[in-house]
């Protein structure tokens, strides 16, 4: 037997309103969600920065870590995967990621 699971995918705002290696934050299904613009790749990830406390993800500073690219917390610049949600900083500490796409010129994030 096989299961399907459908996504549900949320409109976040048009892509043209994000900047390259920059962020935008988001509410998806009740989640903070911090959605980025990486030349022509989206990455999204929890808003919540679990080294401080506080949802700020979006406003970090993107870049780039071993040909990665990352996102550093504005308040203690601890660097995260964009790919993976991993803290590159602190051993076991990572937030979720969420699928993303654009679809008619919009961002859309997928159901946690």
């Amino acid at each position: 037997m096989t299961t399907s699971i459908e996504r549900t995918w949320t409109a976040v705002c048009p892509a043209a309103h994000v900047g390259d290696h920059s962020g935008v934050a988001a509410l998806v299904e009740g989640e903070q969600v911090a959605v980025f613009r990486v030349g022509s790749s989206w990455f999204a990830l929890s808003n919540w920065d679990p080294c401080s406390g506080a949802a700020v993800l979006s406003r970090g500073i993107v870049g780039d870590a071993g040909g990665a690219a990352v996102v550093a917390s504005p308040v203690y610049k601890d660097r995260f995967s964009l790919h993976t949600g991993q803290c590159l900083d602190a051993e076991g500490i990572s937030v979720p990621v969420y699928p993303v796409r654009v679809r008619e010129g919009v961002v859309e994030v997928g159901s946690p």
